[in-house]
């Protein structure tokens, strides 16, 4: 029996990507779970199969009553349908997802906006 390919509604606002990828890593064609919360950040590197991602946070600082701006870093997987729509600057959407690897805990989802 052949089993039908078929694509996954990831229940964020993407549009799928056309193209077939047989990465099994892949939350719209492989069997990824895409779970918790959602980052939006810009691509400050981009590896094979890996983007990492930065974007800064407010946290309050009790002692003098000031807030400090953060920057937090996530590594994020990128499946192989992906990795040729990604560059270094883009503002891209990432969605948790159970640890792939020792770093990635995450998964490439859409691309919000080109480079800055």
């Amino acid at each position: 029996m052949k089993k039908k390919e078929e694509k996954k509604n990831i229940d964020i606002n993407t549009k799928n990507p056309t193209e077939k990828c047989d990465d099994k890593e892949c939350p719209v064609h492989g069997n990824l779970k895409v779970r918790g919360r959602t980052f939006k950040g810009y691509v400050t590197r981009k590896f094979p199969r890996r983007i990492t991602i930065e974007f800064e946070r407010v946290v309050p600082y009790r002692k003098y009553e000031r807030f400090l701006k953060k920057k937090t870093r996530i590594h994020a997987r990128l499946p192989k349908c992906q990795e040729d729509k990604v560059k270094e600057g883009d503002y891209v959407l990432v969605g948790e997802c159970r640890p792939l690897s020792k770093l990635i805990h995450s998964v490439f989802l859409k691309k919000v906006k080109e480079e800055k």
